[in-house]
């Protein structure tokens, strides 16, 4: 039985390879992102970005690390089964804690889709490498789909973040860019509004 679970592991090799590689480059890239966020002169608080850009890198992260544990030549599940269920455990942990993050933080209102892309999805990522987890353990290969389908959930949320950021820092440039040359109101209701 261990050389066909080798096998087992080995036929998804280049997928696991495909999405590590693509984790690591879009983990770099969101350094990039973060660079940009002094030159769009933003007023951010610490946890704004703890709740709307950290967990992109740790998303990307998190895909790149089970692609290397599942790219490991393993002969049996149990050891692969339970760095998964850690990995799990850890970013549903972590999911707890953004979500707080985003609740507390008082820069910017989230809409339902922050909501869904930053909150419920990768709880429901995290939540379902645990369960897959739990299956591989027992020996159901079946298992090996669903931690697929995790880990590419989790890279399309940091896709998806990851761009959102992009787009709002972009917004709030251009915004600060084109701002002295509009007319502020001195006074009046929207006076306030212009700090």
């Amino acid at each position: 039985m261990p050389d066909a679970n080798a096998a087992l592991f080995s036929s998804w090799e280049s997928f696991y390879v495909i999405i590590g590689s693509s984790s690591a480059a879009l983990t770099g890239l969101m350094f990039v992102v973060v660079s940009l966020v002094p030159s769009a002169r933003t007023k951010g608080s610490q946890d704004t970005l703890d709740a709307f850009a950290t967990p992109n890198v740790v998303h990307f992260c998190a895909a790149f690390l089970i692609s290397a544990v599942l790219s490991a030549p393993w002969r049996a599940f149990p050891v692969p089964a339970a760095l998964l269920g850690l990995v799990g455990a850890a970013g549903l942990a972590y999911g707890l804690i953004v979500t707080r993050r985003a609740r507390r933080q008082r820069d910017y209102e989230p809409v339902f889709e922050d909501i869904l892309w930053h909150m419920i999805l990768p709880l429901i990522a995290y939540a379902a490498m645990i369960a897959s987890a739990w299956a591989l353990a027992s020996g159901t290969t079946g298992a090996l789909f669903a931690v697929a389908a995790a880990t590419i959930l989790l890279l399309f949320i940091g896709i998806h973040n990851a761009w959102d950021t992009v787009t709002y820092l972009a917004a709030k440039a251009f915004d600060a860019e084109h701002e002295p040359h509009r007319k502020r109101p001195t006074s009046g209701r929207h006076a306030s509004h212009d700090k």
